[in-house]
This record gives structure tokens, sequence and C-alpha cells, in this order.
């Protein structure tokens, strides 16, 4: 594709450009997502090598917008399965103020310590940081010198951990 190809590529994105927007609208489910998406795609097709044969712009358009939208749903996706955890368990309360409830919590806490005290040091931090602090995914990789998807994956890791060890005290 030459140069003069490049830009028959831009011109046949801004010239289907409506289309293309409805297009992602029906695959995204949302008018906004799908614009960021289309400029997705614009970007992308800015940056192709110059001496890539297109034969059909238009559907070669359709196409990568399209598969931007499809890694646009699984990146929602994934991350909506990572947090699930994290909103079930931010639903906790404190229903009572007894001397038994202050009891029950004082030793309650002693064995959330003694599960954190088993996570590897990053998980354990990324919650602590998360939970106690209240740091953002991104704080925390800084912090931790991590991408934000791990720090999401240490969150959910200590999670499960400390469910896993209350369901076990509490079976004994």
């Amino acid at each position: 594709m030459s140069r003069s190809d490049s830009a028959d590529l831009l011109a046949s994105f801004q010239e289907h450009y409506d289309d293309l927007l409805r297009f992602l609208a029906r695959r995204l489910g949302d008018v906004e997502c799908a614009a960021d998406v289309a400029q997705d795609a614009y970007l992308r097709l800015a940056r192709l090598q110059p001496d890539l044969p297109i034969d059909e712009p238009r559907a070669f358009v359709f196409r990568v917008a399209g598969n931007l939208a499809i890694d646009h749903l699984r990146r929602v996706r994934r991350l909506a399965s990572l947090h699930a955890e994290e909103l079930e368990a931010a639903d906790i309360h404190d229903p009572g103020s007894g001397p038994e409830d202050t009891l029950a919590a004082g030793q309650s806490l002693a064995q959330l310590d003694a599960a954190l005290d088993q996570l590897p040091a990053n998980a354990r931090l990324a919650l602590l940081l998360n939970r106690l602090e209240g740091l953002t995914h991104a704080q925390i990789a800084a912090r931790l010198g991590v991408s934000e998807s791990m720090v999401g994956k240490y969150i959910v890791q200590a999670m499960r951990h400390c469910r896993a060890w209350r369901r076990q005290r509490d079976s004994q």
C-alpha cells in the first residue's frame, strides 16, 4: 500500500464513520464506548505500515474496529470477574457493638491477621494498601513496581485465601 493508499484508508474511515459508529454501538451496547473504540481504530489505522496491501479499505476498517471492540469486551469481562470478589467483600458491615460482638470481632481480627501472615508479601501489601489506606490499583502498582492487573490478581488471591482460612476455622 502506498502513501496515497494509507490516506485512502483514513479517508474511507472518515467516509464510513457514521456506519462504523452504529456497528460498534450495536456490538458494545454503548455509544460512548463505541466512539472510544472508533478513535482507537483510527489511531491503529494511522500507524499501519505504508506497504501493507489492502484491497477493500471499508471492510478492513470495519475488521480493525470489530477486533478492537472484541478486545474491549474481553477486557471489561476480565476486569469485572477480577473485581466481583472485591465488591462482594466490600459489602461487609458491623451489625452490633455489644461486648460479645467486640470479643468476636477481636477474635476474627486475630484470625484474619494469622491468615494475612501466610500470604506472599506483595499480595498482603496490595490488600492492605487497598482496603486500609484506600489506594487505587494504579497507586499500588506504582508502589510495588508491578502492573495494575497484577495488583488486581494479588487482591483477589488475598481475598480468596482469607475466605478459605475463615471457612477452615469456622468448620473446626
